[in-house]
Protein backbone atom coordinates (compact mmCIF):
# COMPACT_ATOMS: atom_id res chain seq x y z
CA UNK A 1 0.00 0.00 0.00
CA UNK A 2 1.16 3.52 -0.82
CA UNK A 3 0.16 6.85 0.29
CA UNK A 4 1.88 10.04 -0.62
CA UNK A 5 3.04 12.26 2.37
CA UNK A 6 2.02 16.11 2.72
CA UNK A 7 0.01 15.78 -0.42
CA UNK A 8 -2.50 18.12 1.60
CA UNK A 9 -0.20 20.89 1.03
CA UNK A 10 0.11 20.80 -2.73
CA UNK A 11 -4.07 20.98 -2.49
CA UNK A 12 -3.39 23.49 -0.52
CA UNK A 13 -1.34 25.53 -2.49
CA UNK A 14 -1.66 24.82 -6.23
CA UNK A 15 -5.61 23.84 -5.93
CA UNK A 16 -7.38 20.35 -5.83
CA UNK A 17 -7.44 20.49 -10.01
CA UNK A 18 -3.57 20.09 -9.94
CA UNK A 19 -3.92 17.71 -7.34
CA UNK A 20 -6.18 15.46 -9.22
CA UNK A 21 -3.70 15.89 -12.01
CA UNK A 22 -0.80 15.00 -10.24
CA UNK A 23 -3.31 11.72 -8.75
CA UNK A 24 -3.75 10.49 -12.19
CA UNK A 25 0.17 11.08 -13.06
CA UNK A 26 0.47 9.12 -9.70
CA UNK A 27 -1.40 6.21 -10.92
CA UNK A 28 -0.25 6.19 -14.43
CA UNK A 29 3.49 5.87 -13.44
CA UNK A 30 2.59 2.69 -10.80
CA UNK A 31 0.63 0.96 -13.65
CA UNK A 32 3.54 1.10 -15.49
CA UNK A 33 5.65 -0.29 -12.91
CA UNK A 34 4.12 -3.77 -12.07
CA UNK A 35 3.03 -6.99 -14.44
CA UNK A 36 -0.24 -6.63 -16.44
CA UNK A 37 -1.72 -9.13 -14.18
CA UNK A 38 -0.89 -7.35 -11.03
CA UNK A 39 -3.87 -4.94 -9.51
CA UNK A 40 -3.66 -1.25 -9.09
CA UNK A 41 -6.25 0.43 -7.47
CA UNK A 42 -6.89 4.09 -5.56
CA UNK A 43 -7.89 2.93 -1.71
CA UNK A 44 -8.29 5.86 -0.93
CA UNK A 45 -7.91 9.74 -1.42
CA UNK A 46 -4.11 9.26 -2.01
CA UNK A 47 -3.76 5.78 -0.89
CA UNK A 48 -2.66 3.15 -3.34
CA UNK A 49 -2.96 -0.96 -3.24
CA UNK A 50 -1.04 -2.97 -5.20
CA UNK A 51 -1.90 -6.60 -5.22
CA UNK A 52 0.96 -8.58 -6.64
CA UNK A 53 -0.21 -12.85 -7.28
CA UNK A 54 2.42 -14.91 -7.11
CA UNK A 55 5.06 -12.47 -5.68
CA UNK A 56 7.03 -13.59 -2.59
CA UNK A 57 7.88 -11.09 0.28
CA UNK A 58 11.14 -9.91 -1.42
CA UNK A 59 9.99 -9.48 -4.61
CA UNK A 60 7.15 -6.94 -3.17
CA UNK A 61 9.67 -5.17 -1.11
CA UNK A 62 12.24 -4.93 -4.15
CA UNK A 63 9.11 -3.39 -6.36
CA UNK A 64 8.39 -0.93 -3.50
CA UNK A 65 11.53 0.20 -3.46
CA UNK A 66 11.84 0.49 -7.55
CA UNK A 67 8.77 2.54 -6.89
CA UNK A 68 9.69 5.20 -4.20
CA UNK A 69 12.69 5.74 -6.14
CA UNK A 70 10.72 6.29 -9.48
CA UNK A 71 8.29 8.28 -8.09
CA UNK A 72 11.20 10.60 -5.80
CA UNK A 73 12.67 11.25 -9.65
CA UNK A 74 9.67 11.99 -11.12
CA UNK A 75 8.62 15.83 -11.69
CA UNK A 76 4.49 15.63 -11.16
CA UNK A 77 2.53 18.44 -12.70
CA UNK A 78 2.40 20.32 -15.99
CA UNK A 79 5.46 21.92 -17.74
CA UNK A 80 4.57 25.46 -16.23
CA UNK A 81 4.53 23.91 -12.75
CA UNK A 82 5.71 20.67 -11.39
CA UNK A 83 6.23 18.94 -7.77
CA UNK A 84 7.92 16.08 -6.24
CA UNK A 85 6.33 13.63 -4.31
CA UNK A 86 7.20 11.31 -0.99
CA UNK A 87 5.29 8.04 -0.46
CA UNK A 88 4.92 5.52 2.23
CA UNK A 89 4.81 2.42 2.04
CA UNK A 90 4.01 -0.88 3.92
CA UNK A 91 4.72 -4.26 2.33
CA UNK A 92 2.67 -7.09 3.34
CA UNK A 93 2.60 -10.86 2.33
CA UNK A 94 1.27 -14.22 2.38
CA UNK A 95 3.00 -16.35 4.00
CA UNK A 96 5.61 -14.80 5.27
CA UNK A 97 2.89 -12.62 7.42
CA UNK A 98 1.22 -15.50 8.44
CA UNK A 99 -2.02 -13.81 7.68
CA UNK A 100 -4.26 -16.17 5.92
CA UNK A 101 -6.88 -13.90 4.49
CA UNK A 102 -7.21 -11.23 2.12
CA UNK A 103 -8.11 -8.22 4.14
CA UNK A 104 -6.04 -8.75 7.12
CA UNK A 105 -3.12 -8.76 4.76
CA UNK A 106 -4.57 -5.36 3.45
CA UNK A 107 -5.15 -4.13 7.17
CA UNK A 108 -1.63 -5.32 7.64
CA UNK A 109 -0.09 -3.33 5.10
CA UNK A 110 -2.02 -0.34 6.09
CA UNK A 111 -0.78 -0.53 9.89
CA UNK A 112 2.38 -0.55 8.19
CA UNK A 113 2.30 1.82 6.03
CA UNK A 114 1.05 3.91 8.94
CA UNK A 115 3.96 3.10 11.07
CA UNK A 116 6.34 4.86 8.73
CA UNK A 117 4.37 7.55 7.92
CA UNK A 118 4.28 8.19 11.79
CA UNK A 119 8.47 8.10 11.51
CA UNK A 120 8.28 10.90 8.66
CA UNK A 121 7.70 9.42 5.20
CA UNK A 122 9.30 8.90 2.30
CA UNK A 123 10.18 4.87 3.05
CA UNK A 124 9.28 1.52 3.69
CA UNK A 125 7.72 -0.72 6.49
CA UNK A 126 7.34 -4.41 6.44
CA UNK A 127 6.70 -6.68 9.05
CA UNK A 128 10.69 -7.67 9.14
CA UNK A 129 11.88 -4.71 8.98
CA UNK A 130 11.72 -3.53 12.67
CA UNK A 131 11.81 -5.70 15.98
CA UNK A 132 8.42 -3.75 17.24
CA UNK A 133 6.55 -4.56 14.49
CA UNK A 134 7.68 -8.14 14.86
CA UNK A 135 6.26 -8.39 18.03
CA UNK A 136 3.09 -6.58 17.24
CA UNK A 137 2.63 -9.18 14.18
CA UNK A 138 3.29 -12.27 16.41
CA UNK A 139 0.74 -11.19 19.25
CA UNK A 140 3.48 -11.00 22.01
CA UNK A 141 2.34 -9.27 25.22
CA UNK A 142 4.09 -5.36 25.73
CA UNK A 143 3.85 -4.01 29.09
CA UNK A 144 1.28 -1.31 29.45
CA UNK A 145 4.11 1.23 30.03
CA UNK A 146 5.19 0.73 26.24
CA UNK A 147 2.12 1.21 25.05
CA UNK A 148 1.40 4.39 25.91
CA UNK A 149 5.22 5.19 25.42
CA UNK A 150 4.25 4.33 21.73
CA UNK A 151 1.08 5.85 21.85
CA UNK A 152 2.64 9.15 22.70
CA UNK A 153 5.78 9.12 20.07
CA UNK A 154 2.61 8.25 17.74
CA UNK A 155 0.74 11.53 18.26
CA UNK A 156 4.34 13.79 18.59
CA UNK A 157 5.15 12.47 15.08
CA UNK A 158 1.37 12.96 13.55
CA UNK A 159 1.05 16.37 15.34
CA UNK A 160 4.73 17.20 13.80
CA UNK A 161 4.08 15.94 10.48
CA UNK A 162 1.14 18.23 10.66
CA UNK A 163 2.93 21.38 11.62
CA UNK A 164 5.29 20.16 8.57
CA UNK A 165 2.61 20.51 6.00
CA UNK A 166 1.44 23.64 7.22
CA UNK A 167 4.93 25.20 6.93
CA UNK A 168 5.56 23.39 3.54
CA UNK A 169 2.19 25.05 2.13
CA UNK A 170 3.04 28.38 3.81
CA UNK A 171 7.16 28.52 2.20
CA UNK A 172 5.13 27.21 -1.38
CA UNK A 173 3.00 30.37 -0.98
CA UNK A 174 6.34 32.32 -1.19
CA UNK A 175 5.68 32.19 -5.38
CA UNK A 176 3.56 34.98 -4.98
CA UNK A 177 6.05 36.92 -4.64
CA UNK A 178 9.16 35.02 -6.11
CA UNK A 179 7.70 33.21 -8.63
CA UNK A 180 11.61 31.28 -9.03
CA UNK A 181 11.62 30.02 -5.22
CA UNK A 182 7.95 29.17 -5.63
CA UNK A 183 8.07 26.81 -8.52
CA UNK A 184 11.69 25.33 -8.72
CA UNK A 185 12.17 24.63 -4.61
CA UNK A 186 11.39 20.49 -5.15
CA UNK A 187 14.42 20.36 -7.08
CA UNK A 188 16.48 21.91 -5.03
CA UNK A 189 14.77 19.75 -2.51
CA UNK A 190 15.67 16.28 -5.36
CA UNK A 191 19.45 17.22 -5.56
CA UNK A 192 20.10 17.97 -1.91
CA UNK A 193 18.66 14.68 -1.00
CA UNK A 194 20.16 12.72 -3.54
CA UNK A 195 23.71 14.38 -2.61
CA UNK A 196 23.28 13.72 0.94
CA UNK A 197 22.21 10.43 0.47
CA UNK A 198 25.15 9.76 -2.17
CA UNK A 199 27.41 11.04 0.75
CA UNK A 200 26.28 8.49 3.05
CA UNK A 201 24.92 10.49 5.88
CA UNK A 202 22.09 8.32 7.88
CA UNK A 203 18.30 8.78 7.20
CA UNK A 204 17.82 11.41 9.92
CA UNK A 205 20.19 13.15 8.30
CA UNK A 206 18.46 13.04 5.39
CA UNK A 207 15.26 13.96 6.88
CA UNK A 208 16.69 17.47 7.77
CA UNK A 209 18.30 18.08 5.05
CA UNK A 210 15.22 17.86 3.26
CA UNK A 211 13.86 19.82 5.73
CA UNK A 212 16.34 22.45 5.01
CA UNK A 213 16.08 22.60 1.66
CA UNK A 214 12.39 23.34 1.24
CA UNK A 215 12.37 25.51 3.62
CA UNK A 216 15.40 27.83 2.98
CA UNK A 217 14.75 30.50 0.98
CA UNK A 218 11.48 31.02 3.52
CA UNK A 219 12.56 34.11 5.19
CA UNK A 220 11.97 35.77 1.60
CA UNK A 221 8.49 36.10 3.04
CA UNK A 222 10.15 38.98 4.64
CA UNK A 223 11.77 40.70 1.82
CA UNK A 224 9.96 43.29 -0.50
CA UNK A 225 8.56 42.03 -4.21
CA UNK A 226 10.61 45.41 -5.49
CA UNK A 227 13.99 43.80 -4.75
CA UNK A 228 12.96 40.08 -5.42
CA UNK A 229 12.04 40.96 -8.93
CA UNK A 230 14.31 43.61 -9.64
CA UNK A 231 15.94 43.53 -12.93
CA UNK A 232 19.04 45.65 -12.33
CA UNK A 233 21.64 45.38 -10.21
CA UNK A 234 20.77 45.82 -6.11
CA UNK A 235 22.43 48.89 -4.33
CA UNK A 236 23.74 48.51 -1.49
CA UNK A 237 20.81 49.11 0.51
CA UNK A 238 18.65 46.37 -1.63
CA UNK A 239 21.82 43.72 -1.13
CA UNK A 240 22.02 44.35 2.49
CA UNK A 241 17.47 43.28 3.04
CA UNK A 242 18.11 40.56 0.39
CA UNK A 243 21.15 39.15 2.42
CA UNK A 244 18.44 39.09 6.22
CA UNK A 245 16.40 36.47 4.56
CA UNK A 246 18.14 33.37 5.88
CA UNK A 247 18.35 34.84 9.84
CA UNK A 248 14.00 35.62 9.10
CA UNK A 249 13.66 32.03 8.17
CA UNK A 250 15.35 30.82 11.44
CA UNK A 251 13.04 32.94 13.12
CA UNK A 252 10.12 32.15 11.88
CA UNK A 253 11.15 28.12 12.51
CA UNK A 254 12.91 29.08 15.83
CA UNK A 255 9.94 28.73 17.81
CA UNK A 256 9.03 25.09 16.52
CA UNK A 257 10.71 22.50 18.67
CA UNK A 258 11.42 19.56 16.27
CA UNK A 259 12.93 21.94 13.59
CA UNK A 260 15.41 23.42 15.39
CA UNK A 261 17.93 20.78 13.93
CA UNK A 262 17.39 22.31 10.86
CA UNK A 263 18.10 26.01 11.80
CA UNK A 264 22.17 25.86 11.02
CA UNK A 265 21.54 24.67 7.72
CA UNK A 266 19.06 27.73 6.70
CA UNK A 267 20.70 30.20 8.42
CA UNK A 268 24.64 29.43 6.71
CA UNK A 269 23.06 28.21 3.34
CA UNK A 270 24.77 31.44 1.87
CA UNK A 271 28.10 31.08 3.45
CA UNK A 272 31.14 30.39 1.30
CA UNK A 273 33.96 27.86 1.94
CA UNK A 274 36.39 30.60 1.19
CA UNK A 275 34.63 32.93 3.73
CA UNK A 276 33.43 35.50 1.28
CA UNK A 277 29.71 33.98 1.88
CA UNK A 278 26.97 35.86 4.52
CA UNK A 279 24.92 36.53 7.02
CA UNK A 280 28.49 35.67 9.30
CA UNK A 281 31.10 34.89 7.03
CA UNK A 282 31.99 31.26 8.27
CA UNK A 283 34.24 28.98 5.95
CA UNK A 284 35.41 25.84 5.42
CA UNK A 285 34.34 22.85 7.63
CA UNK A 286 32.85 25.34 10.08
CA UNK A 287 30.29 26.23 7.74
CA UNK A 288 27.19 22.95 8.88
CA UNK A 289 27.67 20.18 6.36
CA UNK A 290 23.73 20.03 5.59
CA UNK A 291 23.80 23.99 4.96
CA UNK A 292 27.11 23.70 2.50
CA UNK A 293 24.57 20.31 0.41
CA UNK A 294 21.65 22.52 0.44
CA UNK A 295 23.95 25.74 -1.22
CA UNK A 296 25.19 23.69 -4.01
CA UNK A 297 21.89 22.71 -4.69
CA UNK A 298 20.44 25.88 -4.41
CA UNK A 299 22.89 27.76 -6.47
CA UNK A 300 22.72 24.74 -9.31
CA UNK A 301 18.82 25.30 -9.50
CA UNK A 302 19.20 29.13 -9.28
CA UNK A 303 21.68 28.63 -12.32
CA UNK A 304 19.58 26.60 -14.53
CA UNK A 305 16.88 28.62 -14.11
CA UNK A 306 15.28 32.15 -15.26
CA UNK A 307 15.63 34.48 -13.02
CA UNK A 308 14.81 38.39 -14.11
CA UNK A 309 18.01 39.57 -14.39
CA UNK A 310 19.21 36.99 -17.01
CA UNK A 311 18.44 33.67 -18.92
CA UNK A 312 19.00 30.23 -17.47
CA UNK A 313 22.50 28.07 -18.23
CA UNK A 314 22.22 25.20 -20.02
CA UNK A 315 22.86 22.38 -17.35
CA UNK A 316 26.53 21.69 -18.94
CA UNK A 317 27.35 25.45 -18.51
CA UNK A 318 26.02 25.50 -14.87
CA UNK A 319 27.72 22.41 -13.62
CA UNK A 320 30.93 23.67 -15.26
CA UNK A 321 30.16 27.19 -13.06
CA UNK A 322 29.95 24.57 -10.43
CA UNK A 323 32.95 22.92 -10.69
CA UNK A 324 34.77 26.05 -11.29
CA UNK A 325 33.11 26.81 -7.43
CA UNK A 326 34.94 24.05 -6.09
CA UNK A 327 37.39 25.18 -3.04
CA UNK A 328 36.36 28.51 -3.21
CA UNK A 329 32.12 28.87 -2.84
CA UNK A 330 31.91 25.23 -2.08
CA UNK A 331 33.07 22.13 -0.23
CA UNK A 332 35.04 20.64 -3.38
CA UNK A 333 34.58 16.87 -2.00
CA UNK A 334 30.60 17.82 -1.68
CA UNK A 335 30.99 19.13 -5.34
CA UNK A 336 32.50 15.69 -6.76
CA UNK A 337 29.84 13.86 -4.93
CA UNK A 338 27.26 16.35 -6.49
CA UNK A 339 28.23 15.98 -10.10
CA UNK A 340 28.14 12.70 -10.41
CA UNK A 341 24.16 12.71 -8.56
CA UNK A 342 24.05 15.17 -11.65
CA UNK A 343 24.95 12.60 -14.11
CA UNK A 344 22.90 9.84 -13.13
CA UNK A 345 19.41 12.03 -12.63
CA UNK A 346 19.87 13.73 -16.07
Amino acid sequence: MLDIDYFKSINDVYGHSFGDLVLKQLANLCRKMVRIYDTVIRYGGEEILFILPETDHSGAVNLARRILEKINNFSFGTSRQKVHLKVSMGVAAYPYDQVPRGMELVNLADRLLGKIKDRGGNNIFWSGSAVEEKQIVKGKIVRDTEILKEKIDKLTRRANQSIREAIYAFARTIKLKDNYTGEHVENTVLYAVETARALGLSQEEIEKISDAAMLHDLGKIGISEKVLLKKSKLNSRELAEIRRHPLIGADILRSIHFMKGILPFIIYHHERYDGEGYPFGIKGEDIPLGARIVAIADVYQALISDRPYRKAYTKKEAMQIIKKGAGTQFDPQIVKVFLEVLKKLR
